[in-house]
């Protein structure tokens, strides 16, 4: 689960980032910062993974310092945890080797974003109206000067401050919350590519 007493582990080396970009391996550290310490089995089961792919992605991931095993279990498996509540790089515009391994990580993360849309959207008509009316789809096209960019950035970021590292059984208030995946994406838009401007009604 999210602690955001943990520190945010930055990638600079290539080999690091390379490491990284596996969407397994995306997905175990995902669930060591929402659900906390997962031994291997636990990990496969939660993951719908092999026992045996777990155990190499998480030992392969250890090299870089992004997991760690839990000090101090004993047991045949041990539980592994994440060293740190996010994870920071410089983008793929930094060039050179290190951006181009950036690239193939945000590729790999801009394909898992794409597959939680898509089933969101193939599995919404199941879901409760309240939730259904809640979540968001669609799209804002802006005429920003890159520092009002920024500063809008600045601006999501401290509306959301209050609801990071949420513990629905620590009594925080957050009973009946659920796992919200809110995506940051504001990119400058091609000429040539449209963007239509347009929203999902709630229904």
């Amino acid at each position: 689960m999210p602690d955001e007493a943990l520190p945010t582990v930055q990638l600079a080396d290539p080999m690091a980032l390379r490491a990284y970009a596996h969407p397994i391996r995306l997905r175990l550290i995902a669930l060591l910062r929402q659900r906390g310490p997962q031994t291997a089995t636990q990990a496969a089961a939660a993951l719908g993974e092999s026992v045996p792919s777990c155990s190499f992605h998480l030992r392969q991931m250890a090299k870089y310092g992004l997991v760690e095993l839990v000090p101090g279990r004993r047991g045949r498996e041990k539980p592994w945890q994440a060293t740190a509540a996010a994870t920071e790089w410089e983008g793929s515009g930094a060039g050179g080797p290190a951006g181009e391994a950036a690239l193939q990580l945000e590729l790999t993360l801009a394909r898992q974003y794409f597959e939680a849309i898509r089933l969101w959207l193939t599995t919404q008509a199941d879901e409760p109206a309240e939730w259904r009316q809640a979540a968001q789809f669609g799209d804002s096209l802006l005429h920003l000067t890159a520092a009002e960019l920024k500063l809008l950035a600045e601006q999501i970021d401290g509306l959301l401050q209050p609801f990071r590292g949420r513990r629905p059984e620590a009594g925080d208030g957050s009973q009946g919350t659920r796992p919200v995946l809110m995506l940051h994406v504001a990119v400058p838009a091609a000429a040539a590519v449209p963007v239509p401007d347009d929203r999902q009604v709630p229904r």
